[in-house]
C-alpha cells in the first residue's frame, strides 16, 4: 500500500541529485560575493517545516561560520512594525510555495533596509522568489502531498549547500555529492518496530541536541498532521528542566542519536528515560548497540541529520495508516498556509 506522502518521501534523493546539478553555478557566485562582503549576522525568514530547516541551516552557520543566526518572528514587521535593522544582515527565507505574505512582507521590508536576501523556494516564479535579490529553488518538484518531506529535505540540502558555497568548504561540497545516493538507502531502512509502540499512543516527546534538533522538531510536527499525536520536541538538555515530569511508565520517547559531539548525551538520555519507565526508540547509526531503529550515516557528521529524517518519512506515513488516517490529507490543513 502507497500514497503520495509515501512516493514523494522516497523521491527525495533523485531530487537532492538534481538540486545540487542545477544550483551549483549560482551557489559559487552567491558563495563568492558573501565571502567578498560578509554579513555581520543572518537571519532567518521561515514557518512550519521550513523554519524546522533553518533552524538546521542556522546551526550549520554558527558552527562551521561563526555568524550569529536568528530567527525572525515575523510578526515584529507585519504586526509591530518594529525599526528592525537590515543593513550588512544576510536575509534567508525558506518556503515551498512562497505565498504566504508573513514571508514576503519581511523580506521586501528586509531587502530594502539593506540586506541581502536569499529564497530557498520550491516554486521560483513565486512572489516571495520575486522579492528575493538570490533565488535558490529547491527542485524538489510538485509535491501533492499536504505533508511536506522532499521539499523538506531539499530544504536541508539547499541551506547546507550555500554553508559550504560561503565557506569554500570542500569537504562538505564532497559530502553532499555523495547525499542523494544514502537518501535512496535511507529511504528503505525498515523502523517497522517504532509501530507497534506509536500506534496507540496519544502523546510523544522526540528528543535531539545540536543538529538533530531541527529534525525532531519536524518529526514530531509530523507526529502532529499525520497521526493526530500531540508530540513535543526538545533538546536532550532541556528535556532535564521540566518536562521531564511528564514521564511515567510506558511514556514513548523517539530519540535521534547523531553522530557528533551531541552524540553520547542523546545516548545517555536515552538510558536515563528507559531507567524511569519510559518507551524510548532509540535511532542511531549501525555501531550503537542499544539502537532500537538504524540510521545510515553520511560522508560526514553534520549531513546524518538528514538521512535521519528520510529514514522516519516512511514509518511515521505507515504509523498514519495504521492509526486510521489518510496520510495525504491531514484534517484542517491544506497544502499551502497563507498567514499576515
Amino acid at each position: 500500500m502507497t500514497s503520495l506522502m509515501l512516493d514523494e518521501a522516497r523521491a527525495a534523493g533523485r531530487a537532492v541529485a538534481g538540486q545540487l546539478n542545477a544550483n551549483r553555478d549560482k551557489l559559487a557566485q552567491l558563495g563568492q560575493a558573501l565571502r567578498n562582503h560578509q554579513p555581520r549576522s543572518v537571519v532567518t525568514v521561515a514557518r512550519g517545516s521550513s523554519d524546522h530547516a533553518s533552524s538546521y541551516f542556522g546551526y550549520l552557520v554558527m558552527a562551521r561560520l561563526g555568524k550569529l543566526v536568528t530567527s525572525l518572528p515575523m510578526s515584529l514587521i507585519t504586526l509591530y512594525r518594529s525599526p528592525i535593522e537590515a543593513q550588512d544582515v544576510l536575509a534567508v527565507a525558506v518556503s515551498q510555495s512562497g505565498q504566504s505574505p508573513d514571508l514576503i512582507g519581511p523580506l521586501h521590508y528586509l531587502r530594502e533596509g539593506g540586506a541581502t536576501t536569499v529564497a530557498l523556494v520550491n516554486d521560483a516564479n513565486s512572489p516571495l522568489a520575486e522579492g528575493a535579490e538570490w533565488v535558490l529553488p529547491l527542485c524538489a518538484g510538485e509535491e501533492r502531498s499536504v505533508a511536506a518531506t522532499k521539499s523538506f529535505i531539499t530544504s536541508l540540502t539547499a541551506g547546507a549547500e550555500l554553508v559550504a558555497h560561503w565557506g569554500a568548504d570542500q569537504a562538505l561540497l564532497d559530502a553532499l555529492a555523495t547525499l542523494p545516493a544514502q537518501l535512496e538507502q535511507a529511504a528503505t531502512q525498515d523502523w517497522q518496530k517504532a509501530i507497534p509502540v506509536l500506534q496507540h499512543a496519544d502523546r510523544i516527546m522526540v528528543l535531539g541536541r545540536g543538529l538533530s534538533h531541527a529534525i525532531a522538531m519536524e518529526a514530531a510536527l509530523k507526529f502532529k498532521e499525520t497521526c493526530a499525536i500531540q508530540a513535543e520536541a526538545f533538546s536532550s538538555a532541556e528535556v532535564k528542566h521540566g518536562p521531564m515530569a511528564l514521564v511515567d511508565e510506558g511514556y514513548p520517547m523517539l530519540i535521534f542519536a547523531t553522530r557528533g559531539p551531541a552524540q553520547e548525551s542523546l545516548l545517555q538520555t536515552a538510558r536515563e528515560m528507559r531507567a524511569r519507565g519510559a518507551s524510548v526508540l532509540l535511532a542511531a547509526p549501525a555501531d550503537i548497540a542499544e539502537r532500537d531503529l538504524t540510521l545510515v550515516t553520511a560522508a560526514i557528521p553534520e549531513l546524518d541529520p538528514i538521512l535521519a529524517i528520510q529514514s522516519f518519512y516512511p514509518m511515521v506515513e505507515a504509523l498514519a495508516r495504521a492509526r486510521g488516517f489518510d496520510p495525504d490529507k491531514p484534517r484542517h490543513l491544506s497544502k499551502v498556509t497563507k498567514t499576515n
